[in-house]
């Protein structure tokens, strides 16, 4: 018996993007588009006929915008939705609006380019779709082009592995975070439970360009340590966190008793840019035992073998729990893989990450 397709409803204005949307969708054999609306009306009438799986929804629309169809959506007939949308810059603002009205992902509208690039957009668009479609929705009130499948990378491709774990101990603790689909509150609520002088953190958050900027913007302004976006070089200090920016790999070097993140391009490492197995694999190569490690809500596999040679390298391992994750994927791969010390429920990861490191 085939396995049922997730069908998508694809809410756009403009008749190419629903047309290369519906191309990209469809060209993966677990989606289905269900159908298209030029605008939130149609979309309703369509809704109203058969409800879909997951809803793709632009944000720019004529009679009705993205952002009020939203709250509609969320506050009568909460379902899945992801923003695909070309807003950049000032912008994403109303992107964070978006997932604060319930939004599941943000994912930046592909343009005709490169192959290579139309390739890195179906796999973001492809992923958060099944994500989508996986998450724990709470109600809120208020023909098609053939394209070369990229390979499903390994960290290898980034840093190689390493089998000498000896590390001196330090006094500086390194905390290594990594989420996906549902990350952004994940996130927002752990570091708002930290106190000014805890530990350096650096954290890979799924998140197109542009947005991580504006997240750890936001995120400085309510925590009391610092957040910022993580540039190349910067130190790993404690009562700092490093964002890892958007379409860049983000590892955590040392020179002497100094941690510091070297950001750099290169492939997707399943299926995602940056990844979580590339900065949990650079810290436990370079922090080994001074480092803890937290994997987070989120679609996939990506960071359950980095957490387990973390844990291989003496490092404290933690990963959140099913109830409290909107996708359980993340965590469970790495629970599934024995990589976690401790499951914990979100509201207690910032407490435990205390009590271990005083």
């Amino acid at each position: 018996m085939d396995k049922k397709k997730i069908r998508v409803l694809i809410v756009d204005d403009s008749a190419v993007v629903r047309q290369n949307l519906t191309e990209i969708i469809n060209s993966d054999s677990e989606l289905e588009v269900m159908g298209t609306a030029s605008d939130p009306f149609v979309a309703a009438k369509k809704i109203k006929q058969e409800i879909p799986d997951v809803i793709t929804l632009d944000i720019e629309m004529p009679r009705m915008d993205g952002l009020t169809f939203l709250q509609k959506i969320m506050s009568q007939h909460p379902m899945p939705v992801v923003v695909i949308s070309s807003l950049t810059g000032e912008g994403t603002e109303t992107g964070f609006k978006a997932l604060e009205y319930g939004a599941v992902e943000i994912i930046t509208k592909p343009f005709l380019s490169t192959k290579e690039f139309i390739q890195e957009s179906k796999i973001r668009i492809c992923e958060a779709v099944k994500g989508a479609a996986h998450a724990k929705i709470k109600r809120k009130i208020n023909k098609p082009q053939s394209i070369k499948v990229i390979p499903k990378y390994s960290a290898d491709v980034i840093i190689p592995p390493t089998s000498n774990h000896s590390m001196i101990k330090t006094t500086e603790v390194v905390v290594a975070v990594g989420a996906s689909t549902g990350g952004t509150e994940a996130i927002t609520t752990f570091l708002k439970g930290l106190p000014a002088d805890c530990p350096g953190i650096v954290i890979v958050q799924h998140m197109p360009e542009q947005f991580t900027k504006s997240f750890a913007n936001r995120l400085n302004e309510i925590c009391q340590i610092t957040v910022k976006e993580a540039e190349n070089g910067d130190s790993i200090i404690r009562g700092r966190a490093l964002i890892a920016p958007g379409n860049f790999h983000t590892m955590v070097k040392r020179s002497g008793a100094r941690y510091y993140t070297e950001v750099k391009s290169g492939p997707f490492v399943n299926r995602h840019r940056p990844s979580v197995d590339v900065l949990f694999r650079s810290t436990a190569k370079y922090a080994g035992a001074n480092a803890i490690g937290i994997i987070m809500t989120g679609m996939g596999d990506d960071g359950a073998k980095g957490l387990l040679e973390m844990k291989q390298a003496g490092a404290k391992t933690i990963a959140q729990d099913q109830e409290t994750s909107i996708v359980f994927g993340m965590p469970r791969e790495a629970i599934k893989l024995e990589a976690a010390d401790k499951i914990l429920p979100l509201e207690k990861i910032s407490t435990y990450l205390l009590e271990t490191v005083h």
